[in-house]
């Protein structure tokens, strides 16, 4: 259980507090011991990881936008960290962050590092996101790292937007296309194809095999889309629980044509920026790609930076020898990373790179959101004309008939 408390110091200082223990009799035991003298004692909700989910409204990257920022500014105008911990959960409305605040001011008063808090919700911190602060409370350069992620997580939240976006106009034409057929073959088409069969009237094989499909499927459609909703469950869930799916899906993607092209960039995008800023922090080499593996998304990018770092590096190769090494990134890469090793600048060219990406991501969805537009629009054109000319043809010959 999560308590606050109010107490008052030997000094005559007014300390507010939040303390894990077990009882109430356990908090004032923790005051007796610290020589404070309670003025009350309640308790509170502990924020959960469940509280970041749907009903805490969960942190999004924007709030980790903010948060980075104005944790850079209070610590660049001299706020200690638990002072800044104080001052935003005082202006934060939104539960879920407010929650991870009270959560963070709660390990900093027990003594735990800062970081903490942040590793024990690895589903909203990344790996990187963690690493970084770590790296940055053990050298004393918290301001630096936080003013970094800010502007990482802005990119990041910039990217993911023009994603986002570009996608909005096709998934909004595949629900309406959806939503046209499910109406067709729901009630227009059965109740045409009734005409007909009642009507002792033979249409053609073409407009039969229209007819029989649309029956069908007008009279199982519940069962049919109780079907799809469990096969898209079971996909998703094999996919994101089983080795086996994901790599299926990684194989399934990388041969697309235009989307492996933006599934790649997007890989070393993420591999650029990361081991970027956990350079810039000061972790070794080895473990920055380590770590850049687990973010690129692609699984044989992932294993070219195990090898690179576990069959490279640790052998003692230099940067350059050991991406020269493996063929899977484009020789520009690799190139670009043995000239800037020896000249001493790598960080700044995996910068340059990772915004050089994020131009050439956001041009190649606008381009496939292009061509995806007609494309999705002949399809549904395509659709109704072939129910059309399945009703038409059979009406047309019962017209010339008479």
């Amino acid at each position: 259980m999560l308590y606050h408390y109010s107490a008052i110091a030997i000094s005559g200082e007014l300390i507010e507090a939040d303390l894990e223990a077990n009882s109430l009799n356990e908090v004032l035991q923790f005051l007796r011991n610290n020589n404070l003298r309670p003025i009350s004692v309640r308790p509170i909700k502990k924020a959960t990881e469940g509280s970041f989910g749907l009903f805490g409204g969960g942190i999004s990257i924007s709030d980790k936008v903010f948060l980075t920022k104005y944790l850079a500014l209070m610590l660049r105008v001299g706020t200690d960290v638990l002072s800044a911990i104080n001052i935003l959960i005082a202006d934060f409305d939104k539960p879920s962050v407010k929650n991870f605040l009270v959560e963070v001011r709660e390990n900093l008063s027990r003594g735990q590092p800062f970081y903490k808090a942040f590793e024990d919700h690895p589903r909203v911190f990344s790996t990187v996101f963690v690493s970084l602060i770590k790296s940055a409370e053990a050298s004393g350069n918290l301001q630096k790292t936080f003013e970094d992620l800010s502007e990482s997580t802005a990119r990041e939240a910039k990217l993911r937007g023009s994603i986002r976006s570009a996608l909005i106009y096709p998934i909004v034409l595949v629900i309406i296309a959806t939503g046209i057929m499910i109406f067709l073959v729901t009630f227009a088409l059965p109740k045409i194809a009734n005409v007909f069969t009642q009507g002792d009237i033979k249409p053609p094989l073409f407009s039969q095999i229209v007819f029989g499909v649309g029956l069908f499927i007008g009279n199982n459609i519940i069962i049919l889309m109780l079907l799809v909703i469990l096969l898209v469950a079971g996909a998703v869930t094999i996919v994101n629980k089983t080795e086996t799916g994901k790599r299926t899906l990684d194989q399934i993607v990388m041969k697309i044509p235009a989307v492996s092209t933006i599934y790649r960039e997007l890989a070393i995008q993420r591999m650029a920026t990361t081991m970027s800023s956990l350079m810039k922090a000061g972790l070794p080499i080895i473990q920055t790609i380590t770590i850049a593996a687990d973010t690129v998304g692609v699984r044989e990018y992932r294993s070219a930076l195990l090898r690179v770092a576990n069959e490279g590096l640790a052998k003692g190769l230099t940067i350059g020898e050991a991406f020269r090494r493996e063929d899977v990134f484009p020789k520009t890469i690799t190139n670009l990373v043995a000239i800037s090793e020896k000249a001493g600048h790598l960080e700044e060219v995996l910068d340059t790179l990772s915004e050089f990406y994020e131009g050439n991501i956001d041009a190649s969805i606008q381009t496939l959101t292009s061509l995806l537009e007609p494309i999705l629009l002949l399809g549904m054109g395509l659709m109704v004309a072939i129910i059309a000319l399945a009703i038409i043809v059979p009406v047309y010959q019962l017209t010339t008939a008479f």
